[in-house]
């Protein structure tokens, strides 16, 4: 009988049952053919195409073997990396996903005859971490792609650089400290012995205040005689010695604490950038490439697109249209409007216009929101600032 067509019941039912994992005792490692029962694999057994494939083996096992050792331990290895990575996994759930696809090398054709075995030979090499539990044994891939070897470098250089960031802020913080230390000046107590002009004389303490100390000055100038007057100058000496040389810290203190804020004023004065647009601000059109229907006309802007770009709405005749900002211009108010600022150190702080400076191209505003509200800005020029809508 001639062998069946492909689409026929037959030929479909054999691949059907062709499908999946069959008994390991009727598979023919050097042939790689799965037979579904005994007599299938007998009839293989005696088949000429096994004949010659046992005579190829029996030249050179040692060969086929280390093939086929080869081809487990890389395939084995690569779905231990794809599937479970560098993680903690035990033996028997790698090597039952590996057996699962139909086509892996069998061990009984390697040279380990039992998964421990084979677990304990990929320690002895280093390709895993192996460890023995009461649950049996457990690996752990060691991966040593020079990829991921790269890739862990410039982790570590990365992580480095960042200490290094961390320990240079604390050092100039530290030294920041120390300077101020330094600045500071320690005053320390003098102490001076207590000496008595004359023996005859009798101390007197006064421990009251207010009233009580007139009538107790009063004795004590009565009692302490032409000595009193020296007392009370060297006193009121070194009241004043004392006063001024408060003061004197006084204005150490605020002179330091003026130059940082002017450093600060300084700074946010350069703290410029090259865009200003600002949502609800009005804005004059000064490019002609629209037409004499928008030159010099006033609108409003709706919204910023990309820092340079502005969905602007015209106020006479209620049109939108989207402009650069190298084709608007700003819209100085009569004072007492408002106005806000859209470039340098108090970029985005409303304000109340004072007053004008035709001849320097500036004014002088007010900010009236923020935590600067109420300070006096003065000379900002007339395209950091624009009406507001």
């Amino acid at each position: 009988m001639g062998k069946s067509d492909f689409l026929s019941p037959k030929a479909i039912a054999n691949r059907i049952k062709s499908k999946g994992l069959q008994k390991l005792r009727w598979y023919c490692q050097m042939c790689q053919k799965q037979c579904r029962d005994e007599n299938g694999f007998k009839c293989h057994c005696m088949s000429e195409s096994h004949q010659r494939q046992l005579l190829l083996a029996s030249e050179n096992p040692q060969q086929f073997m280390d093939y086929f050792s080869e081809e487990f331990r890389n395939d084995f290895l690569e779905l231990l990396r794809r599937r479970f990575g560098t993680k903690r996994v035990h033996n028997n759930i790698v090597y039952n996903e590996y057996i699962s696809h139909r086509e892996h090398i069998h061990m009984n054709a390697t040279q380990w005859e039992t998964l421990t075995d084979f677990t304990k030979w990929l320690g002895r090499e280093g390709l895993c971490k192996v460890d023995e539990t009461p649950k049996g044994w457990y690996i752990q891939y060691i991966d040593r792609d020079p990829e991921t070897i790269r890739r862990q470098q410039e982790q570590e250089r990365k992580k480095k650089q960042d200490l290094d960031d961390e320990e240079k802020t604390a050092k100039f913080i530290e030294q920041q400290v120390r300077r101020g230390l330094e600045g500071k000046e320690l005053e320390e107590p003098v102490y001076t012995e207590l000496n008595r002009e004359n023996e005859e004389e009798k101390v007197t303490f006064n421990l009251n205040k207010g009233a009580s100390t007139s009538i107790a000055a009063s004795s004590k100038t009565s009692v302490l005689g032409p000595n009193a007057l020296k007392m009370v100058e060297g006193t009121v000496k070194r009241k004043e010695s004392a006063h001024s040389s408060g003061q004197s810290k006084e204005k150490k203190k605020k002179s330091a604490l003026d130059e940082i804020m002017e450093l600060e004023e300084e700074k946010k004065r350069t703290s410029r950038r090259d865009y200003w647009l600002q949502p609800e601000i009005v804005v004059k059109i000064v490019t002609k490439k629209l037409g004499e229907k928008y030159h010099k006309k006033k609108a409003v802007v709706k919204e910023v697109i990309d820092k340079y770009t502005a969905v602007v709405k015209m106020i006479d005749s209620g049109d939108k249209l989207k402009l650069d900002q190298t084709h608007l211009e700003t819209v100085i108010p009569a004072p007492g409007k408002k106005v806000m600022v859209l470039n340098g150190g108090y970029r985005g702080n409303e304000g109340i216009l004072e007053s004008i400076n035709e001849k320097k191209f500036s004014a002088t505003i007010i900010i009236d929101s923020g935590p600067l509200k109420g300070r006096r800005v003065e000379d900002i020029q007339y395209e950091d600032i624009s009406k507001l809508a």
